[in-house]
């Protein structure tokens, strides 16, 4: 478990945009902790560690800001990373599944190939808002045969009650919290 302190210093490198991607959306833009090593390691160890010990296959991370913490993540827990990205943007043969955000309505694609069958999942993205995108790509993997056993978020938004749609057989991490 991170000191508070240096939980405290990630979540000062978070920017609220008001009114992005569309009016009443509060953003929480992760750049600014990007752009600041320290910020970054230590969201990353706070990923990584509740993950440590465990037998990990596979990191699935969620187009685009979360495959920043996810190919981290996969390197630091030696699996392999998977992603889960918009339509029309892979090359092999896809499966498709659509969602519903807390904006819009969007769709995800996986190759038909990447999860071994019973191999260990954790989805991986920036942040848990309404849960819909992590539920989504949950559902390609589970489609593949491969069993969830965590999601791990950059930023967790409390108070849309993202954790309540995910699969309750798996853990939820969250590096900050609003």
């Amino acid at each position: 478990m991170l000191a508070p302190e240096s939980l405290a210093y990630a979540k000062s490198k978070i920017r609220d945009i008001a009114d992005f991607p569309t009016a009443g959306i509060v953003f929480k833009d992760i750049t600014p902790l990007l752009a600041d090593p320290r910020a970054f390691h230590l969201v990353l160890d706070a990923l990584a560690q509740p993950l440590i010990g465990e037998h990990i296959d596979a990191i699935v991370g969620v187009e685009a800001r979360g495959f920043i913490f996810a190919g981290a993540l996969a390197a630091r827990l030696n699996a392999s990373f998977v992603p889960a990205r918009k339509p029309g943007k892979l090359p092999s043969k896809s499966d498709r599944v659509a969602y519903a955000t807390e904006y819009s309505v969007a769709e995800l694609e996986m190759h038909v190939d990447s999860i071994a069958p019973r191999a260990r999942v954790v989805i991986v993205d920036d942040v848990l808002a309404t849960g819909g995108t992590a539920r989504a790509a949950a559902e390609l993997v589970t489609r593949q045969g491969g069993v969830v056993v965590a999601y791990s978020f950059a930023i967790e938004l409390e108070f849309l009650k993202g954790r309540s749609v995910l699969d309750e057989q798996a853990r939820v991490h969250a590096a900050l919290r609003y």
